[in-house]
């Protein structure tokens, strides 16, 4: 699943791997909110490397959505997670997905999200999950939308 192509109300699209130049597009679409504006930094090199780790991971698969131009309009990470809980479960860990405010609306979502479950499927996991921040509540009410539930309290610890 290398490429993958959809088109939505929006138009036609491409589903592909992210590559080292679309560092900067996958960072300014991850500002492209209030949570974002607060988190994300400046320092290139500590992306370069986190890219360059990701992308040497066979268990991560971090993709981009581009349009005809090749312009970067959406990104989501991937990362095939198995284990030994729910009966060997693999597991298919979604996050860090954003489509350009620009661009909401138009079905994107949705169809990378089908891409993504499709992909998970090709590499056998049993399930899909994602966390998200309780503020954004559009992003929670589309993952709702798509049959997400919540089914768990998520925690997290700064270290």
């Amino acid at each position: 699943m290398s490429r993958h192509e959809i088109n939505t109300r929006g138009g036609s699209f491409v589903i592909r791997r992210a590559k080292d130049a679309d560092i900067e597009s996958i960072v300014a679409l991850l500002q492209d909110d209030p949570l974002g504006k607060e988190r994300e930094g400046s320092d290139w090199s500590r992306y370069k490397a986190a890219f360059q780790e990701i992308d040497n991971d066979p268990n991560q698969y971090l993709a981009v959505v581009v349009d005809t131009q090749d312009r970067v309009i959406g990104t989501m990470q991937l990362t095939l997670i198995p284990g030994l809980s729910r009966n060997a479960a693999k597991r298919l860990q979604i996050e860090a997905v954003r489509i350009a405010s620009t661009m909401q609306g138009l079905g994107i979502g949705t169809a990378l999200f089908d891409w993504a479950h499709a992909y998970g499927r090709e590499h056998n996991a049993d399930l899909a999950q994602l966390t998200s921040d309780k503020s954004r509540n559009n992003a929670l009410n589309f993952y709702a939308a798509l049959g997400y539930v919540d089914s768990h309290e998520g925690l997290k610890l700064v270290l």
